[in-house]
């Protein structure tokens, strides 16, 4: 189990830096979209993937519990993962309503024969 969820990292690591590396803004936000996730799963896998009990500690019960720890970080990330996301995804909106276009080189003013 826990070798699918490695490869499907490395599969939203791969995928978010390929989109990262295009010449477009909203793929950037896609990308850094990506590895955020890539990121979550990453720390939900160091937490072990394992069954047992809720965290709650009970008189006479003294088998695996599962670490609340990563699950509360990942939480927390979550809703500033999708904070950030939001605020990044209105800048590009007001960034094309601006200059109508979402080419990172044309935003720099860079030419095609100055590369």
């Amino acid at each position: 189990m826990e070798l699918v969820v490695i490869l499907l990292i490395g599969l939203l690591f791969g995928g978010g830096l390929w989109l990262i590396l295009q010449r477009r803004l909203l793929k950037v936000v896609f990308g850094t979209t990506l590895i955020s996730h890539g990121t979550l799963l990453l720390t939900m896998t160091m937490g072990r993937l394992k069954a047992g009990r809720a965290p709650i500690l009970r008189e006479g019960y003294a088998g695996p519990y599962v670490d609340p720890i990563p699950q509360a970080l990942n939480l927390t990330a979550i809703v500033i993962g999708f904070a950030t996301t939001a605020l990044i995804l209105t800048l590009t909106y007001r960034i094309f309503a601006e200059h109508e276009t979402d080419d990172l080189d044309q935003l720099r003013g860079v030419d095609d024969e100055a590369r």
